[in-house]
């Protein structure tokens, strides 16, 4: 059975940065694309970033802010936020990207506010 555990979230300010990281086990984690989600309270959940093949892809809203990477002898996904903005509060979980989604983990709670 898959696992996934987020971590890394937390309260940050306006501008400033956090790393998540998302640790994957149960899964040959090399075969797949994985993506970072995000659901905002009374929002549907979005897909914020995915790496599959070497490519990354990025939601407009985020797109020069933050960076998405793999290492696959550690099975875990990095988002790399910075410049953080307040509309980036929401908290955050991994998956598989361009396949059926495996069990979601807890996600990590961030929140960017002042």
């Amino acid at each position: 059975q898959v696992q996934l555990v987020e971590s890394g979230g937390g309260l940050v300010q306006p501008g400033g940065s956090l790393r998540l990281s998302c640790a994957a086990s149960g899964t040959v984690f090399t075969i797949y694309g994985w993506g970072w989600y995000r659901q905002a309270p009374g929002k549907q959940r979005e897909s914020v970033a995915s790496i599959s093949g070497g490519r990354t892809n990025y939601v407009d809203s985020v797109k020069g802010r933050f960076t998405i990477s793999r290492d696959n002898a550690k099975k875990t996904v990095y988002l790399e936020m910075n410049s953080l903005k307040p509309e980036d509060t929401a908290v955050y979980y991994c998956n598989r990207a361009g396949g059926p989604a495996f069990s979601w983990g807890s996600g990590t709670q961030v929140t960017v506010s002042s």
